[in-house]
């Protein structure tokens, strides 16, 4: 696929630490949901770590075509907030950096509570907006809304019982990464010190944040090329730190 900040394609050059932490989501979920039943998939772009959910049976689901294809498991192309599916047909309903690209998550949250058998779990995984980016700015123009650990829960709490939400954290070596990549993003923000970029069609602002990603990681980091799955824990907190936010709703 197209190299772009939509959705995660390619572990090579810079794109590795991106990659493992979502391999690391999918390591969590594992250990998160229930061991048996139906797990959907949605938002699963190209399927790269369903696998780690095995013996469980997954659904994928994803708006673009391409992205579902040459997976080895049944796909559906479909948006994640009006999905073709009954009531009540799985045991789980799962959303790996996928919630923060709508704009009325509400419609997801109603449809994983439809969806779900009785007793069924939902597993919510999105980036932490006080740790990417600006805590007063979305600056990925493929996100609609970001969110901190209590936006998350109160989200949550409107459709499910019981609602628990944990962290996952980066080594030092991949907040090293992080936290160059902030210093970058601040100088060529500050370009901008108007912030006129508020007024340029999405499209555009898509188009540039796309070019500026491949630019930035044309060329692989030595340092990036090392980050694997050991790099990234699941803990409690505190969530404030934590790269990505984790919700688990029964």
């Amino acid at each position: 696929m197209r190299v772009s900040g939509e959705r995660v394609s390619t572990p090579e050059g810079g794109f590795k630490p991106t990659w493992e932490r979502h391999v690391a989501a999918y390591a969590a979920a594992a250990g998160l949901l229930p061991q048996d039943g139906l797990v959907l998939d949605v938002g699963c772009g190209v399927g790269h770590s369903y696998h780690l959910l095995a013996p469980r049976e997954t659904v994928g689901v994803d708006i673009e075509p391409e992205a579902l294809h040459g997976q080895e498991r049944r796909t559906i192309v479909a948006d994640m907030r009006e999905l073709p599916l009954p009531d009540g047909g799985f045991a789980s309903f799962l959303a790996v950096q996928s919630i923060e690209h709508v704009p009325d998550p509400e419609r997801v949250l109603a449809e994983a509570r439809r969806v779900l058998e009785p007793g069924g779990t939902a597993m919510l995984v999105t980036p932490n907006r006080l740790t990417f980016g600006r805590p007063d700015e979305i600056i990925d123009p493929y996100h609609d809304f970001e969110y901190d650990q209590h936006e998350l829960r109160t989200l949550c709490e409107r459709f499910f019982d019981r609602v628990e939400v944990r962290g996952l954290f980066g080594s030092e070596r991949y907040l090293a990464l992080i936290a160059a990549e902030r210093r970058r993003l601040d100088k060529l923000l500050r370009r901008d010190p108007l912030r006129l970029r508020r007024f340029l069609p999405r499209r555009t602002l898509q188009r540039l944040y796309d070019a500026q990603l491949r630019r930035e990681r044309r060329s692989a980091n030595p340092v990036a090329e090392k980050i694997g799955l050991a790099d990234f824990e699941l803990r409690g907190g505190p969530l404030d730190e934590a790269l990505d936010l984790v919700a688990v709703c029964r």
